[in-house]
């Protein structure tokens, strides 16, 4: 069993003048060998785009690309003539498949938080897809909601082609949640805002938590909390 914290502070950091980014995982310029995903989570980045400015077009393919919105709007364009906003609260999903350009802008007068999150697809060669969601925050007050998912049986949460589900939860101070893991799945937590105690691990805000060998992990809300877990095969 393995409860292994990733403390903000030693994500890794890249910063120009339009994006703060922390990585939980390798990615760009930073490479760390002992952490190139957690099963197939490939990538989580804690971005903060400045306002007016974003991600101009380029391209990706076979990944599934989940973006949580925590602050601002997020604008999405790519060349398959998908093109939408996505606000605080919401998710949006890109299914990069046999191949997709896109850009990312945020177009609001504040900065855009966002959590990007890679998972590995499950066989080459899907068509490409984009979609979005409404998920209000408050619609996910005191519980795990499913997001996104490809899990079998898992209702109401956008599609991806890979046997994962990403949850997303506002808690309340004192909450307590449980949440049960299939055998042999793992887990990946980060608290956006707040801090929870997982299994007596403490996890600040935008910590990760990397989860292991437990079949259920029980979450406690120490303050007013916002947090996405993601269950991985």
């Amino acid at each position: 069993m393995s409860l292994e914290i990733r403390p903000f502070g030693d994500l890794g950091h890249f910063e120009i003048g339009w994006l703060d980014a922390r990585h939980h995982f390798s990615f760009g310029e930073y490479h760390d060998p002992d952490r190139m995903g957690h099963g197939v989570l490939r990538v989580w980045n804690d971005d903060i785009i400045r306002p007016g400015t974003g991600f101009e077009p380029h391209p990706h393919r076979d990944m599934e690309i989940v973006t949580y919105v925590r602050q601002g709007a997020i604008t999405h364009e790519d060349n398959q003539g998908n093109r939408g906003r996505t606000v605080a609260g919401d998710v949006q999903v890109m299914s990069a498949g046999t191949g997709i350009v896109h850009s990312e802008y945020n177009r609001e007068d504040e900065e855009t938080r966002i959590f990007q999150i890679w998972f590995l697809t499950n066989a080459r060669g899907h068509a490409p897809h984009w979609e979005t969601g409404a998920f209000p925050k408050g619609d996910h007050a005191g519980g795990l909601v499913p997001l996104a998912s490809g899990q079998p049986g898992v209702e109401g949460a956008l599609p991806i082609h890979q046997d994962a589900t990403l949850y997303g939860a506002t808690l309340p101070a004192g909450t307590v949640v449980t949440h049960r893991f299939a055998d042999g799945r793992s887990g990946y937590l980060v608290p956006a805002t707040g801090a929870v105690s997982v299994n007596g691990q403490h996890v600040g805000a935008r910590d990760g938590l990397a989860i292991a060998g437990e079949d259920t992990i029980e979450l406690t809300a120490i303050e007013d909390s916002e947090l996405l877990l993601a269950d991985l095969p």
